[in-house]
């Protein structure tokens, strides 16, 4: 199958920017219950794995 030639990028447009947070992005990032509770699942998921082995 040939491959399909990419159309070319020109600078500064939009694909080359990051995509920016939305507003409920920033505020779970911000957030410290939030943080708390992927820190107590993250600690969690880490005991678990050092039980099996």
């Amino acid at each position: 199958m040939p491959e399909q030639p990419q159309p070319e990028r020109q600078p500064y447009e939009q694909s080359f920017y990051p995509a920016v947070p939305t507003r409920f992005t920033k505020m779970m990032r911000t957030n410290l219950l939030w943080q708390f509770f992927r820190f107590v699942i993250l600690n969690l998921k880490m005991l678990r794995m050092v039980r099996k082995h």
